[in-house]
């Protein structure tokens, strides 16, 4: 169990940074795909913003690198647990705005669930 929470964690991990990177390099694409239903075209603005929302993800990626290399599994799937929020926030947000059902559940929600999975896999495997 633990080695595919490590495994998991990892994928996610480097999921995270991609698309954190994604609304640094291609905000509007990014923007669209996130699902929210009217969003503003793009502008300087909202880019500026968009990019605020990369670099959190970006940072968010780097800390469950930074906690897989520290070694220590429960740390590690007690943060996986809280930052389960992010996508169950964001499955939230999209849904609250009238956006895509199928994004918001199958994207977002599914995403959250397979980070509780991990988080519980790394809890329940740590000695």
């Amino acid at each position: 169990m633990l080695p595919a929470g490590y495994v998991l964690s990892g994928l996610i991990a480097v999921g995270i940074v991609f698309l954190g990177s994604r609304f640094w390099w291609g905000p509007a694409a990014a923007s669209r795909e996130f699902g929210i239903a009217d969003s503003p075209p793009p502008s300087t603005g909202l880019n500026a913003w968009l990019s605020v929302k990369g670099t959190r993800d970006i940072a968010a990626g780097l800390f469950v690198f930074l906690l897989l290399v520290n070694g220590s599994p429960r740390l590690l799937g007690e943060f996986m647990l809280v930052a389960s929020l992010i996508a169950f926030g964001d499955m939230a947000t999209v849904l609250r705005s009238g956006g895509s059902k199928g994004v918001a559940l199958g994207i977002h929600g599914f995403t959250g669930l397979v980070i509780v999975a991990t988080g519980a896999s790394l809890i329940f495997g740590a000695k």
